[in-house]
């Protein structure tokens, strides 16, 4: 889809008129990089969280509920020149004469990384940067159930996609390769994927949020609805504890399943790391444990 911001404009936006630098930032939600230790036999925490989004008919038959549903709410979207999806603060001035978006996470949203996962409890290791980057740059994961047939009906009806990931910049050939050479709709120009560095001048990035991201698209379009298996691709949870992004969410309950369209991820993520106060420097054993106190058993 062509984009409707000229090129001198988003070149100014995303690179030249930036002040400020991102502090530094794991890409796709992951934990950051960490020294890589066997795997404690039998305390395998992602075995079936992973087995699950593989295998699991129920996995694939979520994904296509969820963006099925989303399409059905489209037309009515388009309609509607007071519908948003941008939260009050990366919301600013009024809606009139922006044109019409959508904002898309990429991993475990629109492509399945799953493959990665595998490798890494199959030999053992975490996530580190360097194995992930080099996943990436094969440009081979797939899309998930229902995302294309949801990107391609946006585009037919003058939606203009944004893919909005976590993955760092100097991913930005591999991603747009490999979101192409699975069929989705891309923008012309190179506008498509919004990873971390992607600047906005007078926005000051705070690790991985993709708030200043999100305002940067408020810029030129109306946000019809947003897509991801994280809090953070809504919204900034300003706290990030538990109670903290309970708190972040709660003005936007209404919005879940309308503006909003949440796909699940048991294998990773921010809801992970809260429970071990996103401390990732604990040993993997201390980690465990901290998440199994969070249990209820009542």
């Amino acid at each position: 889809m062509r984009p409707f911001v000229s090129l001198p404009i988003l070149a100014c936006l995303l690179v030249g008129c930036a002040t400020t630098s991102p502090k530094p930032a794991t890409p796709v939600a992951e934990p950051p990089p960490a020294a890589v230790t066997p795997k404690t036999p039998g305390a395998d925490d992602d075995l079936n969280a992973l087995a699950w989004a593989q295998t699991a008919i129920e996995h694939n038959l979520i994904y296509r509920e969820v963006y099925r549903n989303a399409q059905e709410k489209l037309l009515r979207a388009l309609k509607d020149p007071r519908w948003d999806a941008l939260a009050k603060d990366d919301r600013n001035g009024t809606l009139k004469g922006l044109k019409p978006a959508v904002i898309l996470d990429i991993d475990e949203t629109v492509l399945d990384n799953s493959p990665y996962q595998a490798r890494l409890l199959r030999s053992g290791n975490e996530f580190d940067e360097f194995s992930w980057a080099q996943w990436c740059k094969e440009k081979s994961a797939k899309p998930l159930p229902g995302a294309l047939e949801f990107t391609r009906f946006a585009a037919q009806h003058g939606v203009t996609l944004f893919y909005l990931s976590n993955r760092a910049r100097d991913l930005n050939a591999a991603t747009v390769a490999n979101l192409g050479s699975a069929g989705f709709p891309l923008n012309a120009g190179d506008d498509s994927f919004l990873g971390l560095g992607t600047l906005l001048k007078g926005c000051e990035q705070v690790g991985s949020n993709k708030g200043c991201r999100r305002k940067l698209i408020a810029q030129h379009y109306r946000v019809l609805m947003q897509f991801g298996d994280q809090l953070g691709d809504f919204v900034d949870a300003v706290v990030p504890t538990r109670s903290g992004r309970a708190d972040a969410v709660a003005p936007y309950l209404d919005w879940i399943g309308e503006r909003w369209f949440v796909l699940p991820n048991p294998t990773y993520g921010s809801w992970e790391s809260v429970l071990f106060g996103d401390e990732w420097s604990k040993p993997r054993e201390q980690r465990r444990q901290e998440k199994i106190n969070a249990l209820r058993v009542e």
